[in-house]
């Protein structure tokens, strides 16, 4: 007997670190309209997903799936590498710091 899998949310987002073993922490920016005010808001949000053969970088443009937890952080897991960075200085990875030195 054979079992389909319950269709699982999928997103897509660039990746801004992958210094944990086996982690990448992905970027995911959605564009929303505002119900009352009709303005399109652009919303970010981070999330840790599950890279088992690390082949994700900064910069590459990844789709992610959620599946089971993982780990305390981990609820999303890699499934594919969408397109790879091409040069990172030209992609802004939302990274701390910034201003004034």
């Amino acid at each position: 007997m054979t079992q389909t899998r319950n269709k699982r949310r999928m997103l897509e987002g660039v990746v801004t670190s992958d210094k944990m073993v086996k982690t990448v922490t992905v970027l995911v920016t959605r564009t929303y309209q505002h119900p009352k005010y009709k303005k399109f808001v652009r919303e970010q949000s981070k999330y840790h997903a599950h890279d088992e053969n690390e082949e994700a970088k900064p910069g590459d443009r990844v789709e992610i799936m959620a599946c089971r937890p993982l780990s305390k952080s981990k609820r999303w897991r890699l499934v594919r590498v969408v397109a790879k960075a091409t040069q990172l200085a030209s992609i802004d990875l939302g990274t701390e710091g910034g201003g004034d030195a």
